[in-house]
């Protein structure tokens, strides 16, 4: 109860700042500040590449055999919300290349074993966060089959050969698009707010995962420019991966996953 409180007070603070930014948080990035935090990932991930590439394959690895398991059980109709809700729990499957990145910053060489079992200051608190984002993604994943239900009723899913006639060949499928995409863009974001700083946090501090999820509410909030261009380039990145069958998250999924340890160092910036 004491740190649902603690989250709760943080998310109050949050609202309070839509009159005055907080000027100890805000840094004064420009929207195209997430491009010099990509290169520094880029630099990272090229750095001892064999773990990072590794890292990469594991990942694709996870992504293509949970797919699989959506077609072989006929679960395929919320393939694109899975993908979707990926996103949502990405930060977490990217604490090991937050270590890496942390490694090359104090000038240590990290294994691929270290990386695997990257030891965050904050314990277990950190698996608890996993925890919440995993079930904020199974009710975005929930919120999607209703939105569907909504504007279909109980027609069965037409399968993915037919989906692009259904969704942009009918008045109910452009109404769906519009409607599911503003709640999906509410769960995204909310999701991306709690989660972008959150992680890289508990990996270097000693805080539990509600205070954390809270002060990256706070520091994402005042940076909107730097973090709204941030988001956006992210979406793309993985819209490639996507695009390429998944195989792109070899490489992308470490590159982001490096470039949001420079994103956390340069926003949040921890007072030694």
């Amino acid at each position: 109860m004491a740190e649902a409180s603690k989250f709760f007070s943080l998310l109050t603070q949050t609202s309070t700042v839509r009159e005055t930014r907080d000027p100890r948080l805000a840094r004064g990035y420009p929207a195209s500040e997430g491009f010099r935090w990509l290169s520094a990932g880029w630099r990272d991930l090229w750095t001892n590449p064999v773990p990072s590439i590794i890292y990469g394959l594991g990942v694709l690895v996870l992504s293509a055999a949970f797919v699989w398991t959506l077609f072989a059980f006929g679960r395929d109709y919320i393939l694109f919300p899975a993908l979707a809700g990926f996103m949502i729990i990405a930060p977490f499957l990217a604490l090991g290349l937050y270590e890496k990145s942390r490694a090359l910053e104090d000038g240590r060489r990290v294994t691929f074993g270290q990386i695997i079992f990257a030891r965050a200051r904050a314990g277990a608190q950190v698996f608890y966060a996993g925890l919440l984002l995993c079930m904020l993604m199974l009710l975005w994943m929930r919120a999607a089959v209703l939105v569907y239900a909504l504007f279909f009723g109980v027609t069965a899913f037409p399968g993915l050969d037919h989906i692009a006639q259904m969704l942009f060949g009918t008045l109910s499928g452009w109404t769906m698009l519009i409607v599911g995409t503003a709640i999906g863009g509410l769960f995204a974001a909310f999701a991306f707010a709690i989660s972008v700083f959150s992680m890289p946090m508990m990996l270097e501090r000693r805080v539990d995962a509600l205070t954390a999820m809270g002060e990256s509410m706070r520091l994402v909030w005042n940076n909107l420019p730097a973090l709204i261009g941030w988001g956006a380039m992210v979406l793309a990145l993985f819209a490639l991966s996507v695009l390429t069958g998944l195989i792109g998250m070899v490489i992308i999924f470490p590159l982001l996953g490096h470039a949001t340890w420079h994103a956390y160092r340069a926003i949040a910036r921890p007072q030694e």
